[in-house]
């Protein structure tokens, strides 16, 4: 007898015949949320102060703003080059001017992002009681690798369709066979002695930009 079928063995053992007791449904009494849920506006609200808490730079914009906004942030930062995730919407960088834009089909390695100024990705929801943005590799996100690498991370939430009261509401929404990026703030950790160091993981600078339908529904 080997070592797995050793361990296998004590295990069969212990379980004894649990293993054919059939399965039992968890109650599921819980909250689903902490907060009310048909406030839109209160959540768009309780989610900025969240994201601000965890230290990313939030703004608010009409989608009549967002182009403007876009290239006004891609300025200030001095970004030169910009990723662009698959099916993101062309009208969010046309202010973005001499900034050089580049598709990512796949083909953009770790090498090549991390000479990248900056990304702009969309991203699949936004959880308020929690300050966290979910990224799904849906259009307009694209691969994990592109939120990651780049030093600088401009996301746009549309509000208030994206955004979610808790996580026990957001999981429904969201397709589990698809790669998840739950991101709440900057990359971050500490050490031992808890000195916060950002980028390590992740971007240093996040920049959230929730945006609002224009008032005409265009």
């Amino acid at each position: 007898m080997n070592s797995r079928e050793l361990i296998l063995g004590r295990i069969r053992a212990a379980l004894g015949d649990a293993a054919e007791v059939a399965e039992q449904p968890l109650p599921r009494g819980y909250r689903s949320a902490h907060v009310a849920t048909d406030d839109p506006a209160a959540l768009v609200d309780l989610l900025h102060r969240n994201l601000a808490d965890y230290r990313a730079l939030v703004h608010r914009c009409s989608a009549a703003e967002l182009p403007g906004l876009v290239a006004e942030l891609l300025a200030e930062r001095g970004s030169r080059t910009v990723a662009v995730p698959d099916g993101l919407p062309a009208s969010w960088l046309s202010a973005a001017g001499d900034v050089e834009l580049l598709p990512d089909g796949g083909g953009l390695t770790a090498a090549r992002l991390d000479a990248v100024d900056s990304v702009v990705t969309g991203c699949a929801l936004a959880i308020a009681e929690t300050g966290t943005i979910v990224l799904d590799a849906g259009p307009g996100q694209g691969r994990r690798l592109l939120s990651l690498v780049p030093d600088h991370h401009i996301c746009v939430v549309r509000v208030p369709e994206q955004v979610v009261a808790s996580v026990p509401l957001a999981l429904p929404r969201l397709d589990p066979a698809r790669p998840q990026t739950w991101i709440s703030g900057p990359s971050a950790t500490s050490d031992i002695e808890l000195d916060r160091v950002e980028g390590v993981h992740g971007p240093r600078t996040l920049e959230v930009l929730l945006t609002a339908p224009d008032v005409t529904g265009a």
